[in-house]
């Protein structure tokens, strides 16, 4: 039996993963997936994993998107908890990098357009499923402070889109791929890999806990 933990990106919850977590509790295996504070910054974000954490060995913790921000922070903080770390199609930040600063373009015009109706949270993309909510523009403007001490963490997967619009995503594939601490596949689908990515996610998440 596997543990797994499993976060998903800006506006959207653990609910995101339920046809995921459901094929994985078949398997017997134990699964959380939180939906983070919807006012909170990064770092307290990276707290409410820790507390989920707290109890739990052997993880193999997922984050997607901005998800990515989130597990690099707290396996930052506990690496001899993580089994392994997924991500997928996700940020992965050095010290004093924040979500703001690993991406352009589209992206950065979507935190300051989503933002202007109260300052605070970053309003859903329209197509976004209706239960997506408000992301905290203070989650992707902090800055992380880290350790390094995730690099000890050497079982490492990344999962690039390769149907992602203006992916600033592109750099950590083409950062990782010759890198032998990571596994680095690309999947024909776009940012909501779900659709159409469900089967390659669960190949991973198996290798990634075997």
């Amino acid at each position: 039996m596997t543990t797994y933990v499993l976060i998903a990106g800006a506006c959207h919850g653990g609910w995101y993963y339920e046809s995921i977590t459901a094929q994985l509790r078949a398997q017997g295996h134990q699964v959380h997936a939180p939906t983070l504070s919807a006012d909170g910054n990064l770092k307290e974000h990276v707290e409410q994993v820790l507390a989920l954490l707290d109890g739990l060995d052997d993880v193999v913790l997922a984050g997607h998107s901005y998800g990515g921000m989130v597990i690099t922070g707290a396996a930052d903080r506990v690496p001899e908890k993580i089994k392994s770390l997924v991500y997928v199609d996700a940020l992965v930040p050095r010290d004093g990098q924040s979500a703001w600063d690993l991406v352009h373009g589209f992206w950065r015009d979507w935190y300051i357009d989503g933002v202007a109706a109260d300052g605070r949270g970053v309003a859903p993309m329209p197509f976004f499923d209706q239960r997506a909510f408000a992301h905290p523009i203070a989650s992707l403007l902090q800055r992380p402070r880290l350790t390094g001490a995730v690099d000890r963490i050497t079982n490492r997967w990344y999962l690039y889109c390769e149907r992602t619009e203006e992916s600033p995503f592109t750099r950590f594939r083409d950062a990782f791929r010759d890198d032998p601490t990571w596994q680095v596949r690309s999947l024909d689908v776009g940012h909501d890999f779900l659709d159409g990515g469900a089967e390659e996610f669960l190949d991973v998440l198996a290798k990634a806990g075997a």
